[in-house]
C-alpha cells in the first residue's frame, strides 16, 4: 500500500474516532484552544503502528473507541506517600472527588480544578493551556497529547508563588473496570518558587494524561510519580516542561505492573545555568509493556540534563526506551547524560532501546549509553557464598541495579518509601 493511502486511512480512522468523543464545555477562549487542538489532530492523525516512534508499542488499544476492561486490584499495604504530610487532590476514574480531597489552598500556592479555570473569562491558564503541547509537536508528532488537549475533562491548575512546604499529591483511584480518564494539568512555578508534586494510583482502565510545567528563572520543580497496582490498566502520559535560567526540574517515575504504559516527556531548557533531570525505574512480569520516550532540548548555555532509565523484566515482559538529547547552536558548555539499561531475569523478555544525540554546538560534554543483560553471576556467587539464598541475592542485585535511577529523587523519605515498594514487589513474585 502506498504511503499516501496509509496516511489517508490513518486520517479517516482519526475522524471516525473523534466523533465518539464530546468536547467539554468552557469559556469561549477555552473552546477556541480545544478546537485548534482538534484541527491539528485531524491533520496529523492518531498514532499508527507504522509510525517511527510507535514501532515498538502498538497504539491500537489506546485509541480504540471501546475501552479494554481492567479489573481493579486491592492490596493490604497502604498507598504510596501515605506517611507524608501532603495536600491531597483525589480523582476517581478521572472525576475530581471534593469530599476525598483536602481544601485546595496553601501558603504560596494557588490551585483549582482545570474545568473551573477553563470556565472563567480571565485566568492565567488562558496563556498556558496546550501551549507546550503544541510546541512539542516538532520535530516529533505527539497526537495522543493533542487528543488530550482537545478532550481533557478535568485536571488541576497550579501556581506556586514561593516555597510550598507541603507536596501536592495527585491521587488517581480506579473503581470502574471500563472507565477512561483524560486529565490535563497546568503548573506554573514562579521566579524563585519551589514545589513538589506527587502522583500515584492507576487512575482508570485507560488513562490519558498531560502535565504542562513552566519553571521560571531560579525556580525548582520536583516530581515523583508511581504507576502500578491494577495490572490490566493501560496508560499514555505526557510531561512537557520549559525550564528557565538557574532553574531546577527533576522528575522520577516508578512503575510496577501495567499491561501497557507509555510515558512521553519533552523538556525544553531555555535559560542559562539550569538543571533538568528525568529518571524512571520499572519492574515488569509477564504481559507487561513499558515504553519511555524522552526528548530533551538544550537551547541555553551551561545547562545540565540527565536521563536515567532502568527496567527489570521477566516472564516475557517488554521494555522500550527512546531518548534524545538535542543541543542547539549556541548552547555551549552543555552537560548532557543519558543511560538506559535493561535487566532480563529470563530469556523470554525484551529490552529495546533507541538512544540519540544531535549536537550543533562545539563545546559540550554529552554521552549516551544503553545496555541489556542478565544478573551478574559473579556477584550472585559472592552473595551465595556468604549465606544469602539465591532468591534473596537476586533481589538485592535487582535493587542495586535500580539504585542510580532512584537516587534522582531528592527526598530521603520518598526514596525509602519507593525502595520499600520495590522490595515488596520482588518478595511477592518470589513467593
Amino acid at each position: 500500500m502506498k504511503r499516501s493511502e496509509l496516511k489517508q486511512r490513518k486520517l479517516d480512522a482519526t475522524q471516525a474516532r473523534v466523533l465518539d468523543v464530546q468536547m467539554p464545555d468552557g469559556a469561549s477562549w477555552a473552546k477556541s484552544l480545544r478546537e485548534d487542538a482538534l484541527s491539528r489532530l485531524l491533520t496529523m492523525g492518531l498514532p499508527a503502528a507504522r509510525d517511527e516512534y510507535w514501532r515498538w508499542t502498538r497504539p491500537d488499544t489506546l485509541i480504540s473507541a471501546e475501552v479494554p476492561k481492567a479489573a481493579t486490584f486491592s492490596a493490604d499495604e497502604a498507598p504510596l506517600f501515605s506517611s507524608i504530610d501532603r495536600l491531597k487532590v483525589v480523582f476517581v476514574d478521572g472525576v475530581f472527588d471534593a469530599d476525598a480531597s483536602d481544601d485546595l489552598s496553601g501558603e504560596n500556592l494557588e490551585i483549582m480544578r482545570l474545568s473551573d479555570a477553563l470556565a472563567t473569562d480571565i485566568h492565567w491558564v488562558r496563556d498556558a493551556y496546550g501551549v507546550q503541547e503544541k510546541k512539542a509537536q516538532v520535530p516529533v508528532e505527539r497526537p495522543m497529547a493533542t487528543f488530550n488537549t482537545a478532550f481533557a475533562t478535568d485536571g488541576i491548575v497550579l501556581r506556586a508563588t514561593g516555597k510550598v512546604s507541603r507536596p501536592v499529591s495527585l491521587i488517581y483511584l480506579h473503581q470502574d473496570d471500563s472507565s477512561e480518564a483524560i486529565l490535563h494539568h497546568v503548573i506554573r512555578v514562579e521566579e524563585g518558587a519551589e514545589v513538589t508534586v506527587l502522583e500515584n494510583g492507576p487512575a482508570a482502565a485507560r488513562f490519558n494524561k498531560v502535565m504542562e510545567v513552566d519553571v521560571a528563572d531560579g525556580a525548582a520543580f520536583h516530581h515523583v510519580r508511581a504507576q502500578g497496582r491494577d495490572h490490566e490498566r493501560r496508560a499514555v502520559t505526557h510531561l512537557f516542561a520549559t525550564v528557565g535560567s538557574e532553574a531546577t526540574f527533576k522528575s522520577f517515575t516508578m512503575t510496577a505492573n501495567g499491561v501497557l504504559t507509555r510515558n512521553e516527556a519533552f523538556i525544553d531548557i531555555i535559560g542559562d545555568d539550569s538543571v533538568a533531570h528525568i529518571a524512571g525505574a520499572a519492574m515488569g512480569d509477564g504481559d507487561f509493556h513499558h515504553d519511555d520516550t524522552v526528548f530533551i532540548t538544550h537551547d541555553a548555555e551551561r545547562c545540565e540534563s540527565r536521563q536515567v532509565f532502568k527496567k527489570v523484566l521477566r516472564n516475557g515482559a517488554k521494555g522500550v526506551f527512546q531518548g534524545k538529547i538535542l543541543v542547539k547552536e549556541g548552547a555551549q558548555k552543555t552537560d548532557g547524560y543519558q543511560i538506559s539499561q535493561g535487566l532480563l531475569l529470563d530469556d523470554d523478555s525484551q529490552f529495546l532501546a533507541k538512544p540519540e544525540l544531535e549536537i550543533y554546538a562545539d563545546d559540550v560534554a554529552c554521552s549516551h549509553g544503553s545496555t541489556v543483560g542478565a544478573i551478574d553471576e559473579e556477584a550472585l556467587f559472592y552473595l551465595r557464598s556468604r549465606g544469602v539464598t539465591t532468591p534473596e541475592a537476586t533481589d538485592l542485585l535487582v535493587i542495586a541495579f535500580l539504585a542510580e535511577a532512584i537516587e534522582e529523587i531528592e527526598s530521603p523519605e520518598i526514596v525509602e518509601d519507593v525502595l520499600h515498594r520495590f522490595e515488596g514487589w520482588l518478595q511477592r513474585r518470589r513467593s
